[in-house]
């Protein structure tokens, strides 16, 4: 008689969980089984559909990697387009295409190739982001303004402050006025604690190597026509982008799981994950018609929030101050609304060439004083198949940063959308009477925050590593601020060292904090 297959329950459909169940059908006899909390695929990367037919990308995401790993898994999963998209069309526009490619305007399994616009809005002025030192950005910022970045950057390279905190970090690589104008605020704003006091373990995930010199070293080569072996990516130019928003891509990969032998389940809320000894051997939940279900399992790869995995722990003492620092970690919240307008009074000043002169930008930084928001998503740019009616309407989003329970987060959808629609006329983004309809979505947990509990985040992780066949994987199951492909990467990380009989879990927790990681990618290796 054969002898059954192991299982390896997920606790998570987001990009790390599903990475990790295609993972396991593609290198190892292991069948995945899948608990999804909510009833949607993605994760923090999911598409939201709306009733008028647009969708919202949730945050934007660009899919971009260092790591040829995931590039691989993506285009395995959606093949870049072989033909012109919708907008090309309009456009007349010449990009690069893949021979033998899927037509976007009849096939819906394609990745779309996408050019990188986003900028800051500051003082009614478009500023490039990352910041370029050309004379658009000395004119925007006047004369005196100018003057005192120069000399501030200067000082920063006289005196180098201890990396003790972000805002260290920022001066270090900007200098103060650079680091008042584009990042103090705007941090704030993210994170509602100021950048004084956040840990610059931020910074170097999502900025590293960013800096006046790389963006003084770029503007050069660029000017000079030389080849760029390396890119920061914080420079990149252009990403690649499903058809249908991230959530498509997710959805996609999830029904290959399915159709493979593997198992995914939304609507499964993971409440319990029992240990015998130092081992797993099974979990309990409650499913979408409130009967609670036991499933016996070999592996426990959890994206969960590491404050709900340790309260689900039983059959193990879990020491004091683990469980007291796991249930301190603190997050970030965020609420984004879906504006349709009928035009923006902002209007495209670049040398892009664009549909009916609108902006080029995927996402605009707001900068501005006096209004809460963060970002402004323009969906029409991020792929003009996310809006049921191209040519009329620009479809964007609006993106909030606020903590559960706060005043953002308790405000009806109907005054939400109101508040939002009235600051983007305050600074001159849109005219009220032009907003058609819009639609708000609250997310809880998006962020993984670096103050609190978070310093002492390394006893949670190495009483959870002591668990043998536990895994966390993905940015809450870590606790901390990845990227999508970060995500992915230790989802394949996790899958290695069970296929591989590896005890040693460092390599999971590795991904986006080894050095050479952040440093830039090859030119060839992003073609």
């Amino acid at each position: 008689m054969e002898k059954s297959k192991k299982k390896a329950i997920i606790a998570g459909a987001g990009p790390a969980g599903l990475t990790a169940a295609a993972t396991f059908l593609d290198e190892t006899n292991i069948q995945p089984v899948v608990l999804e909390q909510s009833d949607e695929i993605g994760g923090l990367s999911r598409t939201v559909r709306t009733k008028g037919g647009n969708r919202m990308d949730i945050g934007g995401h660009r899919f971009f990697s260092k790591s040829q790993r995931v590039l691989d898994f993506w285009r395995r999963t959606m093949p870049l387009q072989g033909s012109p998209s919708k907008d090309d069309i309009l456009l007349d526009r010449k990009k690069t295409l893949a021979p033998g490619g899927p037509d976007p305007e009849t096939t819906d399994r394609v990745m779309l190739l996408r050019e990188r616009v986003s900028r800051i809005y500051y003082l009614r002025k478009f500023f490039d982001y990352p910041v370029s030192l050309k004379w658009q950005t000395f004119a925007n910022m006047g004369l005196l303004r100018t003057l005192r970045v120069g000399i501030g950057y200067l000082a920063s390279l006289l005196h180098k402050r201890k990396e003790t905190s972000l805002e260290n970090f920022y001066i270090n690589r900007f200098g103060r006025p650079l680091y008042s104008m584009f990042f103090e605020d705007y941090t704030e704003k993210v994170w509602g604690v100021h950048p004084s006091k956040l840990g610059a373990d931020w910074g170097s995930q999502r900025v590293k190597g960013l800096s006046i010199i790389t963006v003084l070293k770029d503007a050069l080569m660029t000017k000079l026509h030389l080849k760029k072996k390396k890119v920061e990516t914080s420079l990149i130019e252009e990403f690649v982008y499903p058809k249908f928003g991230p959530g498509q891509l997710w959805e996609t990969v999830a029904d290959d799981v399915i159709n493979r032998g593997g198992v995914v389940t939304t609507n499964f809320d993971v409440t319990e994950v029992h240990v015998s000894g130092n081992h797993v051997d099974w979990i309990a939940g409650i499913d979408n018609e409130g009967n609670k279900k036991r499933m016996e399992c070999d592996y426990f790869l959890s994206s969960m929030p590491i404050k709900d995995l340790v309260n689900a722990l039983t059959g193990i003492t879990v020491p004091d101050d683990v469980k007291a620092i796991a249930t301190a970690l603190p997050y970030r919240d965020f609420i984004t609304v879906g504006l349709l307008v009928k035009d923006l009074k902002i209007h495209n000043n670049t040398k892009i060439h664009t549909y009916n002169n609108r902006v080029p930008d995927t996402w605009i930084y707001i900068q501005e004083r006096g209004v809460k928001i963060g970002r402004l998503q323009i969906f029409n740019n991020w792929s003009p198949y996310l809006v049921s009616d191209y040519k009329s309407t620009m479809w964007i989003g609006l993106e909030y940063f606020c903590s559960e329970g706060d005043e953002l987060w308790n405000m009806s959808d109907d005054d939400f959308i109101k508040m939002a629609a009235s600051e983007l006329e305050k600074i001159g983004i849109i005219d009220r009477k032009d907003v058609i309809s819009g639609t708000r979505v609250r997310v809880k947990k998006a962020y993984p925050s670096y103050f609190g509990s978070y310093y002492q985040l390394g006893k949670v992780r190495e009483f959870l590593d002591s668990i043998d066949n536990l895994y966390c994987i993905g940015r809450n199951g870590q606790h901390r601020y990845n990227n999508m492909d970060h995500s992915m990467l230790t989802a394949m990380e996790a899958v290695d060292a069970i296929r591989d009989h590896k005890s040693d879990k460092k390599a999971v927790w590795s991904v986006n904090t080894e050095e050479e990681y952040h440093e830039e990618k090859t030119s060839q290796d992003n073609n």
